[in-house]
């Protein structure tokens, strides 16, 4: 794997105890951004402080101290330090930052295109705890025992019960139970994830749920007092879910897609490129991505659908039918500001933030670069020890073995934001061992004027047997 900039000898330690028998080698590379100063080290990290000045989250030997609420830890704890200090930041209520500003935009349009007998018809709620149990962040939303977005590679947990949300999906439940059928929630999510300019662990969503009666959905259609929105003895297709009636899903459908284009053209005009894509969700059938091109890339934008009409019973409203949409704050903001990477929303640099002050949240702004410094690139291999009685315990436990998020997590709690990327190279497999693979990653997303990368010096498995091998940093050349 590859580490940028000065973040290469923190990590040497970590590279130089490898252990004494070896079957798996990795190598990634990061890099940090070139549109921020390299040249200070202290610079850019007091430009990506947390900038917080309340008590910290603490993390015990025992619990977990967090918003004021302490939670046992147990064999399922995986949060860090510098996640949980992102916990309360709420860069969406932060006046002129661009995460409000792109909020603020999606409420006017809603509060201005959607009213009854003068006022909104969709309430606002941005100020929800992101600590929630499993049950809200998966069972809620019908998200089977066995599906790979429970894993704990994924996510970040305070315990077996309790964990940072990692869609805002987890409130929906709630929401629709206290009575409400037409909502927007904005907040913060966690989610373990790679590291590059459009990923970070912590962004923004802003979730919208629309309900009907069968009144609200066909009155407005010829004949609609026949229609209905559920049947009996239906089938699920591709179109539908079996106990709803065809004629209401397409009116659904409909309702939901004009709902959303009217939003990306409010917010970036009509001359943005959108196309809808379907897609499997567990808590809407039939599902949909909206994704918009950015960059010369179709970027995905948003999931949304017709809600499972089981999540829809549970909360209580089984006489409705309704969609649901989740869009990312991040997202849209880069396309809308264009801000090259998305870590620069952490940022505290006055350079960055001065930019949004702005008189009238409507006013169109252009992101323009802190500095002109190029990226750093550097390369690092190491391998991995991996034997069949630790897989087969780590089977049985219920605990996963390594993955790539793992070392993800390493280089966040070393270098933090001023790596900008890592990807995987390539993988060896030691052919005495036949259960290790070698693996080179590289970061960053470009490379230096004038570098000349070294090359790197490979040493033959065949050779050196079963004794550990040395692991290699390849740094760029200036």
């Amino acid at each position: 794997m590859g580490i940028q900039t000065r973040t290469l000898p923190l990590l040497l330690p970590f590279l130089h105890s490898s252990p004494r028998h070896v079957a798996h080698r990795r190598s990634l590379k990061l890099s940090a951004n070139g549109i921020l100063p390299t040249h200070s080290h202290t610079l850019l990290c007091r430009h990506f402080s947390n900038g917080s000045s309340a008590a910290q989250p603490v993390i015990g030997q025992d619990s977990v101290e967090v918003l004021g609420h302490t939670y046992p830890r147990d064999d399922v704890t995986n949060i860090t330090p510098k996640i949980l200090a992102k916990v309360g930041r709420n860069l969406h209520n932060q006046s002129h930052h661009p995460l409000w500003l792109i909020k603020e935009r999606i409420k006017d349009h809603f509060y201005g295109a959607y009213t009854g007998r003068g006022n909104p018809l969709f309430s606002v709620h941005d100020n929800l705890s992101p600590v929630v149990t499993t049950e809200q962040n998966f069972d809620s939303l019908l998200i089977p025992a066995d599906h790979p977005s429970r894993k704990r590679g994924d996510n970040y947990f305070l315990n077996r019960t309790t964990m940072l949300r990692a869609h805002t999906s987890a409130h929906q439940r709630e929401l629709v139970r206290s009575g409400l059928d037409r909502f927007l929630l904005a907040g913060d999510v966690y989610r373990r994830d790679e590291i590059d300019a459009t990923h970070y662990p912590v962004f923004h969503q802003m979730e919208g749920v629309r309900l009907f009666t069968n009144h609200e959905l066909f009155s407005r259609v010829e004949n609609g007092e026949d229609l209905s929105l559920f049947e009996a003895g239906g089938r699920r297709t591709a179109q539908k879910q079996q106990c709803h009636t065809l004629e209401a899903v397409k009116l659904v459908e409909h309702n939901l897609k004009s709902t959303l284009t009217r939003l990306v053209t409010s917010l970036f005009g009509k001359d943005l490129e959108v196309r809808w894509v379907d897609c499997y969700f567990p808590f809407t059938h039939p599902s949909f991505e909206m994704e918009v091109r950015f960059r010369g890339d179709w970027l995905e934008v948003l999931g949304c659908g017709v809600m499972e009409q089981e999540l829809v019973n549970s909360a209580g409203a089984g006489n409705k039918l309704g969609w649901a949409f989740g869009l990312g704050l991040e997202r849209l903001a880069m396309v809308l500001y264009s801000i090259p990477d998305i870590r620069l929303f952490w940022s505290q640099d006055p350079r960055f933030l001065q930019q949004f002050v702005l008189s009238d949240i409507h006013q169109p702004v252009s992101f323009q670069p802190l500095s002109k410094y190029p990226a750093l690139h550097n390369d690092i291999s190491f391998w991995l020890p991996e034997d069949e009685r630790g897989r087969e315990a780590g089977r049985e436990s219920g605990r996963e073995r390594y993955t790539e998020n793992d070392f993800y997590e390493l280089v966040r709690s070393i270098g933090g934001d001023l790596v900008e990327k890592v990807t995987l190279v390539d993988s060896f497999s030691h052919p005495k061992t036949c259960e290790g693979r070698r693996h080179r990653a590289r970061a960053g997303n470009q490379t230096p004027r004038g570098a000349r990368p070294r090359s790197a010096v490979s040493h033959s498995p065949s050779r050196y047997g079963d004794i550990p091998l040395k692991q290699d940093v390849r740094v760029s050349d200036f």
